[in-house]
């Protein structure tokens, strides 16, 4: 699933390339077949998409921002689309062509990549270029939002701190931490009512940094360990985003390209290799800790 700075790279295409056009169609292949959507603020529920597309069509896209790993799309007349893309989604700019009832790209290039084509929405835009959702796998949520609703609305009301504004703090983060005493680390890291935009990926990468292993628990950190973990936490966030991502799997930016990050991994799926912080000679193990699958070094993490 796409984390904080995937989400933040996708945010960031969309405002250089679709803020200031003007929304003039919007098409869905999503279907509700199993009747799981009935009555659902989404756009996979028929009824709810077409007030959705009544709304949007027409209106100017006026900025781009990001809220944990959903992308909220600020429309005019106090209305937001958001974006959650889920395990195999990301946004797409560029000029593409209906054929029957698919959509394909035009431009040549990275667009073209084969994990680019699983195109499920469109927005048609007033420079005759489109914004598309690629998503393999349908999990996608697209939705609609009176901006002033937004910290209000279930689909972000319950969503705890934000790691990069300037409020965040060792204090706040420790103390939100702290509300869940007894679970490990590595749980907590992933929970996104206590902090947000934090997967797998760049849990590993900040634990890893850190020194901390995933299976300690929350309440055993001492002083200097909170200080360290919250340091590497947004240093590695922030590194995820200089390098536009990470695209170990399908993840692709608004131009369909790869990001970078996976090249500089310590940990997340790098099993049996050598550990790579200077002086250890741990490795690299993997092991399953709440579920999810964790990377860590049996060495020097403790």
């Amino acid at each position: 699933m796409p984390e904080l700075p995937e989400v933040q790279t996708t945010v960031l295409g969309i405002k250089k390339y679709a803020v200031g056009k003007t929304i003039t169609d919007v098409w869905t292949s999503y279907t509700n077949q199993s009747g799981f959507h009935n009555g659902k603020d989404n756009i996979k529920n028929a009824d709810f998409f077409a007030e959705f597309k009544k709304k949007i069509v027409g209106k100017k896209i006026l900025d781009s921002k990001r809220r944990a790993k959903n992308i909220l799309i600020n429309l005019s007349e106090d209305l937001t689309i958001l974006i959650h893309m889920k395990m195999t989604g990301h946004v797409l700019f560029g000029k593409y062509k209906k054929e029957k009832d698919a959509w394909k790209t035009l431009e040549k290039g990275p667009l073209a990549d084969s994990f680019n084509q699983f195109i499920r929405v469109v927005f048609s835009l007033s420079d005759k270029k489109h914004l598309a959702l690629s998503d393999m796998r349908r999990f996608a949520k697209v939705t609609l939002i009176e901006t002033k609703n937004l910290p209000s609305s279930l689909h972000l009301k319950h969503l705890g701190l934000e790691p990069l504004e300037k409020n965040f703090t060792v204090e706040n983060f420790k103390s939100t931490l702290l509300k869940r005493p007894h679970y490990k680390i590595k749980k907590a890291l992933l929970d996104q009512t206590l902090v947000v935009g934090i997967g797998n990926i760049y849990s590993d990468e900040a634990l890893w940094r850190a020194d901390i292993h995933p299976e300690r628990l929350v309440k055993d950190l001492s002083k200097k360990e909170w200080e360290k973990l919250f340091k590497e936490t947004i240093a590695v966030l922030k590194k995820g985003i200089d390098f536009g991502g990470d695209s170990m799997s399908d993840y692709r930016n608004i131009l369909g390209e790869k990001g970078k990050f996976q090249e500089e991994h310590n940990a997340y799926r790098r099993t049996n290799l050598p550990c790579k912080k200077k002086g250890c000679r741990g490795k690299i193990v993997r092991k399953i800790i709440a579920t999810r699958s964790s990377h860590f070094c049996n060495t020097h993490q403790k």
